[in-house]
């Protein structure tokens, strides 16, 4: 499996993980919501189960992500600050460019 973090959203990402109450926590990317061949996503701080690959980043962030969950190979995660300051997370790799 496979995910890409922007520069924007490591800067972001980093400074969460990097607080104390968050040691020991990864990243988790999840579907909030799935229908037809596309799906909504969102972040989570939590622990890997025996449900989770660690995929990493080349910024240096490990990423969990359940296996065999196809919608969530290729995900991509930014952050914006305009026209609405967040993080954006996409999957162009199965087609979902957040355009709806």
């Amino acid at each position: 499996m496979q995910c890409k973090i922007t520069r924007n959203a490591a800067k972001i990402l980093k400074l969460e993980l990097d607080k104390p109450e968050n040691e020991g926590l990864y990243l988790r990317v999840l579907i909030t919501h799935s229908h037809g061949d596309h799906a909504h996503y969102g972040l989570d701080m939590t622990k890997p189960t025996e449900d989770d690959e660690i995929v990493s980043t080349d910024k240096g962030i490990d990423v969990l992500l359940t296996k065999g969950a196809e919608l969530l190979d290729g995900v991509k995660i930014d952050y914006l600050y305009f026209p609405q300051e967040g993080f954006v997370i996409t999957n162009p790799s199965k087609g979902n460019h957040g355009d709806h």
